[in-house]
C-alpha cells in the first residue's frame, strides 16, 4: 500500500530522515513510500539477510539485537515513531547488520534502495539532503556507541 495521509507531511519533516527537505522533494519521497504493517512479534528484518531497502517508524515500537559470538542475543536499542532504520544496506550495500522485532503492532514506511536511486536521478538535491540526514544520524549514533563503550570500559576497571 502506497503511504497517503494529511497529516504525513509534518510526520516526515518531523523525523531526521526528512528534516530540511523542501516540499518539492519530500513530496517525490512521500510518493515513493510503502506503508507496511507488523504485529507484535514479527521480524521486520534479520541479521545477516540481504536487504535493499530502509523503514521509518510512523507507530509502534521495535526492538533491534546483535548475535553474539557465543549466540546469545543482545539487546541495541529500541525504536520509536519517527526513527528509521536500515539505512546502513542502502549505503554499504551489505546485508543486515543487525534484527529489529515489532514489539508492539507497528507501522513502517519502506524506502527501497531502487526508489531512492529514483530520487537521485529526479531531484539531486533533495538527495544530497537526505544522505546528509543520514549521516547525521549515523554519526549520533556511533557517539552514543563510543560512550556506552567508554562507560563499560570503565566500570570493569573498578
Amino acid at each position: 500500500m502506497v503511504a497517503n495521509a494529511p497529516d504525513m507531511k509534518a510526520f516526515l519533516l518531523a523525523t531526521p530522515f526528512f528534516g530540511g527537505l523542501p516540499d518539492p522533494g519530500l513530496d517525490l519521497l512521500i510518493s515513493m513510500l510503502v506503508e507496511c504493517r507488523f504485529d507484535a512479534g514479527a521480524t521486520v528484518v534479520a541479521e545477516g539477510d540481504p536487504g535493499r531497502s530502509m523503514f521509518i517508524v510512523k507507530s509502534g515500537r521495535l526492538v533491534v539485537s546483535k548475535r553474539a559470538n557465543v549466540g546469545s542475543v543482545i539487546p541495541i536499542s529500541v525504536l520509536e515513531p519517527g526513527d528509521f532504520f536500515g539505512e546502513m544496506t542502502l549505503i554499504e550495500m551489505q546485508n543486515r547488520s543487525a534484527t529489529v522485532v515489532a514489539e508492539a503492532p507497528t507501522v513502517l514506511y519502506e524506502l527501497t534502495a531502487q526508489k531512492l536511486y529514483a530520487c537521485y536521478k529526479a531531484d539531486i538535491h533533495a538527495y544530497v539532503i537526505v544522505l546528509q540526514n543520514i549521516n547525521r544520524e549515523l554519526c549520533r549514533r556511533l557517539r552514543r556507541s563510543d560512550d556506552r563503550f567508554a562507560g563499560h570500559q570503565v566500570g570493569e576497571d573498578k
